[in-house]
């Protein structure tokens, strides 16, 4: 029985913890949720999946999402003209009351950003700045509306702030009159405590935007560059990013040495309600080419996305880090990979004691489709990294891989709880390879035992096994798992002294029974054929979604499940 897959509805990795999701789209899966009004509207291929409206000819080109009751909520996303005619703009909506009455944030084609109320044919400008706006570019739009307070920012840089009383409420949408335009990343959050106008310093405070500059003294109205950021910061301090696409063609490297401390840790962090994106695409496809490498300790690296860099997107080579609702995707080898910093790392000092947390890795491929998983604590990793709320699908290999090899001697016991793997092994775009592995939870390697503790995970429709040992012969705490309809089988261990306590297991696609060596009880409910008591509330479409503490929700057919 193959389930079906309910879109997404969130991509909380980039919200901030005193806000929730309401709703997000990245169009890796088509439209659903929107509806159109005008214009000729497709799904292109612009690196990832994009929504794409081609006709310069209307006025009046809209697409629409969420709910007319909607009030005070901040909606973000990435718009990229195409062209422009004779008064042609390109923009994001809120509050949408009708098709025709909306605050908007537009890119317009004579060079000026504005925030505006259109009410039928009448436009009122409500703030605006000069601004170069060149086509064939993403910029990142956001508009916050709380109360009678309208705000739009370009690339996290505030474009002005009105006040309005003239729509109390309404849905968001995308916008295009007489031109064509590509939209992405669409992420609404509700107003939670509205973000300050400037976040509080722990420590020194660093501020860095897209367009920020090496020499820059890094405050708030005076942004400097990431790796400049990460070259000034000192124990306590934060650096911030503001929104929008940060383009790099080399690896940004915090290095060995580059620490906080155990009270007072480094911190890289999104600006409040901003999406900082980290992409490499310029990058070929090499080990050498990785995006973010963390091999500092005493790291708190919190919601950023890292993408398209030419290996890992994230690399940990340190130590006592925290990665927090960051978002690692269509990166050429693993999204986030933890192993020493460099060949000659002695053992006693490789990565150890790091905490994934919140976090979503997907659509990570490399071009023989065989290394690039979501998570991949794998080689050579220290011990006590731990895996929480964490969230891996559509990757070209495994969900989480965590092989070790004789030539560099056992990993250290690492630690998956509450954590989601599904549909590994195909792409979003349903691409596959053939020699990808396709698990969701890959846990060894080369006949070595690692006494790894895995419990209360979902596996769900990966391409082979939801869980499997991959010849690890230790002594693993597999416990409170739930496994519904992988290809082959759900539990597959041949080997090692594993426990497995109150293990589930669901409608097995291939007929094939679980197999499970090692101390397995009657409190599991494995496959041997037919579904047991425990199934009848795995039915229906998978969703989930992080909630604002950033516990990992599952839901199956709409309710609620806790492995």
């Amino acid at each position: 029985m193959t389930l079906p897959l309910a879109a997404l509805t969130a991509i909380i990795a980039t919200t901030p913890a005193n806000a929730a999701t309401l709703f997000s789209a990245a169009f890796e899966s088509g439209i659903s949720g929107w509806s159109k009004s005008g214009g000729d509207w497709t799904v292109v291929a612009d690196g990832s999946k994009a929504l794409q409206q081609t006709n310069t000819g209307t006025d009046r080109a809209r697409q629409f999402a969420g709910s007319t009751s909607w009030t005070d909520y901040s909606v973000q996303g990435r718009v990229k003209p195409l062209a422009f005619g004779s008064g042609g703009v390109a923009a994001l909506a809120s509050r949408a009351a009708g098709s025709t009455k909306m605050y908007r944030l537009a890119l317009t084609g004579t060079n000026r950003v504005e925030l505006q109320y259109m009410n039928g044919s009448a436009i009122t400008v409500l703030a605006s700045v000069s601004r170069p706006v060149a086509t064939n570019t993403w910029y990142t739009l956001r508009l916050d509306t709380t109360g009678s307070t309208v705000s739009g920012y370009l690339d996290g840089t505030l474009v002005g702030t009105a006040t309005s009383t003239a729509i109390p409420a309404g849905r968001v949408g995308l916008f295009t009159g007489y031109a064509s335009a590509r939209f992405d990343d669409i992420t609404v959050t509700d107003s939670g405590t509205p973000p300050p106008t400037t976040p509080p310093p722990t420590g020194q405070t660093l501020y860095v935007s897209p367009t920020g500059s090496d020499s820059a003294s890094g405050t708030e109205s005076d942004p400097t560059t990431l790796t400049s950021a990460i070259a000034r910061i000192g124990a306590g301090g934060t650096i911030y990013l503001r929104g929008g696409t940060y383009r790099f063609s080399q690896t940004v490297t915090i290095a060995q040495g580059n620490n906080g401390t155990s009270t007072a840790r480094k911190k890289l962090s999104a600006y409040p309600g901003e999406t900082p994106v980290l992409n490499f695409s310029a990058q070929s496809e090499d080990p050498a080419n990785r995006g973010l490498a963390v091999n500092g300790s005493f790291w708190h690296v919190h919601g950023i996305v890292v993408e398209r860099a030419g290996d890992n997107g994230i690399f940990v080579g340190g130590s006592n880090n925290i990665f927090e609702r960051t978002v690692t995707r269509f990166n050429r080898d693993s999204g986030l990979q933890i192993s020493r910093a460099t060949a000659d790392t002695p053992k006693d000092q490789w990565p150890a004691n790091n905490l994934v947390l919140s976090a979503e890795s997907h659509d990570n491929a490399d071009s023989d489709g065989e290394d690039a998983d979501g998570f991949a604590p794998k080689l050579t990793v220290g011990p006590g990294n731990v895996f929480r709320y964490a969230v891996s699908h559509h990757n070209i290999d495994d969900g989480w891989d965590l092989f070790t090899k004789p030539d560099t001697g056992p990993i250290g016991i690492v630690t998956i709880e509450d954590s989601l793997s599904y549909d590994n092994g195909t792409l979003s775009d349903g691409s596959q390879a053939g020699n990808g592995d396709r698990n969701g939870y890959k846990l060894g390697g080369e006949d070595i035992g690692v006494n790894h503790v895995i419990r209360r995970n979902i596996a769900y429709n990966n391409g082979k096994h939801g869980f499997t040992y991959n010849r690890n012969l230790g002594t693993m705490s597999v416990s409170n798992n739930i496994s519904i309809d992988n290809s082959e089988r759900n539990f597959q261990f041949d080997g090692g002294t594993s426990v497995f306590r109150n293990n589930v297991s669901c409608f097995s696609s291939s007929g094939t029974n679980d197999r499970v060596i090692g101390d397995a009880d009657g409190s599991n409910q494995f496959w041997a054929g037919s579904n047991g008591s425990r199934c009848s509330a795995l039915t229906g479409a998978l969703g989930w979604s992080f909630a604002a503490d950033g516990r990992l929700v599952v839901t199956f057919g709409g309710k609620p499940v806790t492995p």
